[in-house]
């Protein structure tokens, strides 16, 4: 009788040791995902701690998707923790970025970010920060699509305006006040 060769041969779990090794290896980011997540370090913090505890204890999932699943237990963790919900009215989202202050750009964007309500702000930073499909964040947030549409619009439109005030003219040339500092 012939050999049985199963599936998992070609494409092997991932062990402890390889969530350790990426939780290891992408800690800045990591916690950056889930900083901009919950807008509030503890509750970063905390959602990082589960989302190692899960990856490394939870159901096997193959190594290819490692880092995946990894950040998918930290936006999971952080759904939880925060439990954002749409709004039904519109309520204007602000996505200003500092106004006057000089900052460093990612300074400028991450305090935009956290500015957004939080359903917005977990909006912007599933499909737009981690790539994810506008199926895959309704999923994670467990609201309908259209929600996700919606909120994805609004988050444009502030974007536009934003960008719009913050870009100026100097001898000709189109410069963001965000990189260069206040050109009023």
């Amino acid at each position: 009788m012939p050999e049985t060769k199963h599936i998992t041969s070609l494409m092997p779990y991932a062990s402890s040791s390889d969530f350790h090794r990426i939780f290891y290896e992408e800690n800045d980011s990591l916690h950056r995902l889930s900083f901009l997540l919950t807008a509030d370090r503890e509750k970063a913090e905390q959602c990082f701690v589960s989302g190692f505890q899960e990856s490394v204890n939870g159901s096997p999932v193959f190594k290819e998707w490692a880092h995946a699943w990894a950040r998918r237990t930290i936006i999971q963790n952080a759904v939880r923790v925060i439990n954002p919900r749409p709004v039904k009215e519109h309520a204007p989202s602000s996505f200003d970025s500092g106004g006057g202050t000089t900052l460093a750009v990612e300074q400028v964007e991450t305090a935009a970010v956290l500015q957004l309500e939080p359903f917005e702000r977990f909006v912007y930073v599933i499909s737009v920060l981690e790539r994810c499909s506008d199926l895959d964040c309704s999923v994670l947030l467990g609201c309908p699509g259209q929600d996700v549409i919606a909120a994805n619009s609004r988050i444009r439109a502030n974007r536009k305006a934003t960008d719009f005030r913050l870009t100026g003219t100097v001898n000709g040339k189109t410069l963001n006040r965000a990189s260069t500092g206040n050109l009023s």
